[in-house]
């Protein structure tokens, strides 16, 4: 086994129903893990038996080290029989020396401490606690009594300690991050694991704060966790092994985040640029207590080198307010989409306006004095008014609820219609602002079709996935050009990447870094 000063292992968990099954997965979880953990729990129960019977075969011809976990089910743990039944099993298969390497067995607080206490007591049977992970979880939330589940857990002779709860805010990860830094100020190795899309930040960072290791899954539909990581994308999409404490760490604050292919942009560009740096999605739901807690350097309550932030939906304004100093371009927008920490303080701008303008004069020209269709009333469309009237367009803002787009009008002293029945022959460009066709719910919907896009120029689609929308394919079938969402999305990254890094992004490594996770996404 590795030393335990080493960092970044990657165990793979193998989850299969049938015993027949698990040679194969073995092999598979080999070529990327340094460690993999056979889930005996997931077998049927009338597989179990033959498992344990050709366990002996299957642990000596593995290449990596192992893990073996049977968890019991949550109503079945607690009982006496069930107590009784896990002690029966780990006292007949805990892994012993006939095996040809490490082989751990994860045991769940309760059990370790019944045998610590039978072994205390002077019981014949004891354990090889090196070979032992002692675990405890709570998927419901992180619990009340946190620390003393620490200390209990600590107060046993395991080499490995192991805590995963459930994070439901961002926040929620702080503790376990302060879990990690005791483990390791006290000479005890330590897996901690905040589980759920707020909890991810731990299993990236997790090894470079010391963690024994981290879990990642063969693929999306083998994940056996919450919040679990692909095996490939923590090795090749944030570079794991290459992750320490002094690396700069960016990300995107919003909610939700992991349909966003900025983490490949960035990662890309920063793997490019060989600079040690990472870009993290993070999921939010209190962005005052993230930015408090977390992030401005006077009141967070962790150490890390935080560089920067992306900010997208819902929270580009309510940020603002919590920043100690704004760009003025992103106060007339009225939304920030990037935060830089600089000398202590939270500086924010908005790199989306220049961006979506960049593509669009690229693709027909100066834009001056063209007439322009904006269609939304959103965070968007206020970002996309203030670029083309500085840019001299001339604007007409279209909306289904005409109540919120007028006061938006008013403020940028611009033309206000209604959405439905709108003919925009005699626009030159028609620009969606909306969500609507993004991949997912809406990806069958569109603003306009094509009897309303005869006649203009250009039809603007800010929606980037998918690559081609419903709006663009009405707006072929009027005989419109048209233009996606890439370039502007991969423009804005551009822009925020030489805010934290003060170097020119690679601009069209970081295009072509969306475009394949968008196609891999299919």
């Amino acid at each position: 086994m590795s030393e335990a000063n080493s960092h970044a292992r990657l165990c793979v968990p193998i989850c299969e129903k049938r015993a027949s099954q698990l040679p194969p997965s073995l092999t598979r979880a080999a070529r990327l893990a340094d460690i993999i953990e056979l889930r005996l729990d997931c077998l049927d129960d009338s597989e179990l038996p033959s498992a344990l019977r050709d366990l002996p075969a299957l642990v000596n011809s593995s290449p990596r080290h192992l893990i073996l976990t049977l968890r019991p089910a949550a109503e079945d743990g607690q009982s006496e029989p069930g107590m009784l039944a896990r002690l029966a099993f780990w006292t007949n298969h805990f892994p012993g020396e006939e095996t040809s390497h490490h082989v751990f067995a994860d045991l769940e607080l309760d059990l370790a401490e019944l045998f610590y206490r039978g072994e205390q007591e002077g019981k014949e049977k004891t354990l090889d606690w090196d070979r032992v992970i002692c675990s405890h979880h709570d998927f419901a939330g992180v619990p009340a009594d946190l620390e003393q589940i620490y200390e209990r857990m600590k107060s046993t002779p395991a080499r490995v300690l192991k805590l995963a709860v459930r994070a439901n805010e961002i926040t929620d990860c702080i503790p376990v991050f302060r879990l990690l830094e005791r483990a390791r100020q006290s000479g005890r190795e330590m897996i901690a694991i905040a589980m759920g899309t707020a909890g991810i930040m731990t299993r990236i960072l997790g090894p470079s704060r010391g963690a024994f290791l981290t879990y990642g899954s063969l693929d999306a539909e083998h994940a056996t966790a919450p919040g679990q990581i692909g095996v490939e994308a923590l090795r090749h999409l944030y570079h794991l092994g290459q992750l320490d404490e002094q690396t700069a760490i960016t990300g995107l604050l919003g909610l939700p985040v992991l349909h966003s292919v900025s983490p490949h942009m960035h990662n890309a560009a920063f793997h490019a640029r060989g600079l040690n740096a990472v870009y993290l999605p993070f999921e939010v739901r209190d962005a005052e207590g993230f930015l408090r807690r977390m992030v401005h350097p006077r009141t967070r309550e962790m150490d890390w080198n935080l560089r920067g932030l992306s900010v997208t939906a819902p929270h580009k304004l309510e940020v603002m307010k919590h920043l100690d100093w704004v760009d003025q371009s992103a106060h007339e927008i009225g939304a920030v989409n990037t935060i830089v920490i600089e000398n202590g303080e939270l500086h924010g701008y908005n790199t989306d306006a220049a961006a979506l303008l960049a593509p669009l004069e690229q693709k027909v020209g100066p834009i001056s004095e063209l007439r322009v269709a904006v269609i939304g009333a959103g965070g968007a469309a206020r970002g996309a008014l203030w670029g083309l009237q500085r840019a001299g367009a001339r604007v007409t803002l279209f909306a289904r609820n005409t109540v919120r787009a007028e006061a938006l009008a008013a403020e940028f002293s611009t033309p206000c219609e209604q959405l439905e029945g709108a003919l925009f022959d005699g626009f030159d460009i028609v620009i969606n602002a909306t969500p609507l066709g993004t991949r997912g719910a809406s990806e069958h919907e569109t603003p306009a079709v094509a009897g309303q896009l005869r006649g203009a120029r250009l039809a603007y689609d800010l929606v980037y996935n998918p690559a081609e929308t419903l709006f663009m394919r009405e707006a072929r079938e009027a005989g419109c050009a048209s233009l996606g969402g890439l370039p502007m999305l991969a423009a804005q990254a551009a822009a925020q990447f030489k805010f934290w890094t003060s170097e020119e992004a690679p601009f069209e490594l970081m295009s072509e870094a969306a475009r394949d996770a968008l196609e891999n996404r299919g």
